[in-house]
């Protein structure tokens, strides 16, 4: 059953009643006993568990990993082919 706020605009009390769907809505303060009460609009309540919310159930660019990208790669592969001597060849260094 949903919960509802009401508020008195007589006395200014606020409180909350757990009422159905067809429940008809509360019209006397149970305080001052006049029909001043009005639903207070309120909220809902949203509660995130767990980590990753973001990254793991929508596609956006934060939810991205940090592997790096095709060209990157192939930068980073010839640039260690080239510090690194061919097969069967000897350093120059090394002599």
């Amino acid at each position: 059953m949903p919960v509802y706020t009401y508020r008195c605009e007589a006395c200014g009390i606020q409180f909350e009643r757990h009422q159905s769907f067809t429940d008809t809505p509360l019209k006397t303060c149970p305080e001052c006993r006049k029909k001043a009460l009005k639903k207070v609009i309120t909220p809902t309540k949203i509660i995130f568990k767990g980590s990753g919310f973001y990254a793991t159930d929508h596609k956006s660019p934060s939810g991205e990993s940090t592997k790096p990208k095709k060209s990157e790669k192939k930068e980073k592969e010839s640039a260690s082919t080239e510090s690194k001597p061919a097969p069967g060849e000897t350093s120059k260094s090394s002599e």
